[in-house]
């Protein structure tokens, strides 16, 4: 049987109470005081009991067989760690905006540290693991206020075998003001990928792990031309442009010239 815990991060909103009042004890509810999402999953993965473990969060859905599906998959993949499915990403008015394939970036199954760190992106939401998992890797970081998810799956993405089900079995909302839209978001991002790069060192082919780190600098520089964080954004542009190992791709970093100066102009239009 399957064992559901919630955990209420010091919301104010009513929502133990009216769980309580639903489900009775159909559910396990847990209260902490707000200490964010990577201490919020730490203490639901401590409580925990059950041989495969799954998150939902409070604005994303679950489509009704993903648990079945991803637990005889995993049954029947018994050196594998996790599996992840696709997303269906929603807007606020939960309409169908885009669909996302894990195959376009992790395009094999196994061992595939190589393919997380060059596209390090993860829906809580999609994951299923094994208990295994957690206690070979540890829980999520509650240093990061944001990145934490990448941060962990690089870490199981390390030890473990990672496989996909195409098919969206999640539907997660975007375009929410979210921990994703936080201004330190971007030096979280960085951190992760430059530790995560600095442990994945004699792991990977050499040529990708720096194209890991260009492609994570090349793409925060451009958010942070957008947060109008000139100088942050000049400094990983150039170590974007150190980092990548073909010149192709290091001359499209060229392409942020132009996208600063409308971002500049931008700016000084709104001081007058």
């Amino acid at each position: 049987m399957a064992e559901i815990l919630v955990v209420d991060d010091g919301s104010t909103d009513g929502t133990m109470d009216a769980l309580g009042a639903r489900y009775g004890e159909q559910l396990r509810c847990v209260s902490q005081p707000n200490a964010g999402v990577a201490a919020a999953r730490n203490h639901g993965l401590r409580l925990a009991q059950g041989r495969f473990i799954a998150f939902l969060d409070s604005d994303d859905e679950w489509e009704q067989d993903k648990t079945r599906q991803q637990r005889e998959w995993l049954d029947d993949h018994p050196d594998f760690g996790m599996v992840l499915c696709d997303v269906m990403r929603v807007n606020a008015r939960h309409e169908e905006i885009e669909h996302f394939r894990r195959r376009d970036m992790l395009p094999v199954d196994g061992l595939i540290l190589k393919w997380v760190l060059l596209h390090p992106t993860l829906v809580p939401t999609s994951l299923m693991m094994r208990r295994e998992v957690v206690q070979s890797v540890g829980g999520f970081d509650e240093s990061l206020q944001t990145g934490e998810d990448l941060d962990f799956h690089l870490r199981v993405a390390a030890l473990w075998p990672i496989g996909v089900i195409e098919a969206p079995l999640v539907r997660a909302m975007r375009g929410h003001d979210g921990l994703s839209s936080l201004p330190r978001t971007y030096d979280d991002y960085i951190a992760v990928i430059e530790r995560a790069a600095a442990a994945a060192e004699g792991k990977v082919e050499e040529a990708d792990r720096r194209r890991a780190l260009a492609r994570a600098y090349a793409r925060n520089a451009r958010g942070l031309l957008y947060a109008r964080r000139w100088r942050d954004a000049l400094r990983l542009a150039r170590d974007a442009w150190r980092q990548e190992p073909d010149v192709r791709e290091r001359l499209r970093l060229l392409r942020l010239a132009p996208l600063a100066a409308r971002s500049a102009l931008a700016a000084m239009r709104a001081s007058r």
